[in-house]
């Protein structure tokens, strides 16, 4: 099974209940987004090695850490990933982006393939999922076997808000991918979306209907 951290933080927890809001608006709803992403992408980040380097401060020479040359790749799932992205790219700037692009189909609920472009050097990059919402699963599960096929060093998945269905399909499908959320909600309904959630990510984010 996958390792999942929930964010308990306070920070994410004050900002998710604005996000959640059905009266906020499109332009809160994306800064609110970009911002729990920039704080969700310190922890996922955990584990970056550092190497130590001499540099000199305007007082003398000394030893600092940087990290130790791990490539990172983004990969957002279209379209409500990219709202994601902005954020984890201020965090580090050096970052290639690919997009896989994923549509759910009204009637059976399941993903459909239309768009997939990764950085021709993946193979040699830790690659970060991202996707507001992990509702049945089956995105982020397609998402992530397009993305293995290139053979990457790892995977890790980040979301803000993830309902125990699509834990479990993702868990079950890809045991090796880390999962980062902001909150585990309580499951979805008829029309798989996520209850309590806070409706399209998409939509909200770019203020369609």
């Amino acid at each position: 099974m996958s390792k999942i951290t929930i964010f308990d933080h306070p920070l994410i927890q004050h900002k998710l209940s604005i996000l959640r809001d059905k009266s906020t608006g499109s332009k809160q709803f994306r800064e609110l987004i970009s911002e729990i992403a920039m704080l969700m992408c310190y922890e996922a980040t955990r584990d970056l090695e550092l190497e130590e380097v001499e540099i000199v401060t305007p007082m003398c020479k000394t030893t600092a850490k940087r990290l130790a040359g791990r490539k990172l790749a983004f990969v957002p799932i279209l379209r409500a990933g990219c709202g994601m992205l902005d954020a984890m790219l201020n965090m580090v700037p050096a970052a290639k982006v690919g997009h896989i692009g994923l549509y759910r189909d009204e009637e059976t609920h399941k993903p459909v393939e239309y768009y997939n472009k990764l950085p021709s050097d993946i193979s040699e990059r830790d690659v970060f999922v991202l996707d507001p919402m992990l509702a049945t699963g089956g995105s982020a599960s397609d998402a992530i076997s397009i993305i293995k096929r290139s053979n990457p060093r790892s995977i890790k998945f980040l979301c803000i808000i993830a309902a125990p269905e699509g834990i479990e399909v993702l868990s079950q499908a890809h045991p090796d991918v880390q999962i980062f959320c902001a909150a585990k909600d309580s499951h979805l309904n008829e029309n798989c979306y996520i209850i309590p959630g806070l409706g399209d990510a998409g939509d909200r984010i770019y203020g369609t209907k």
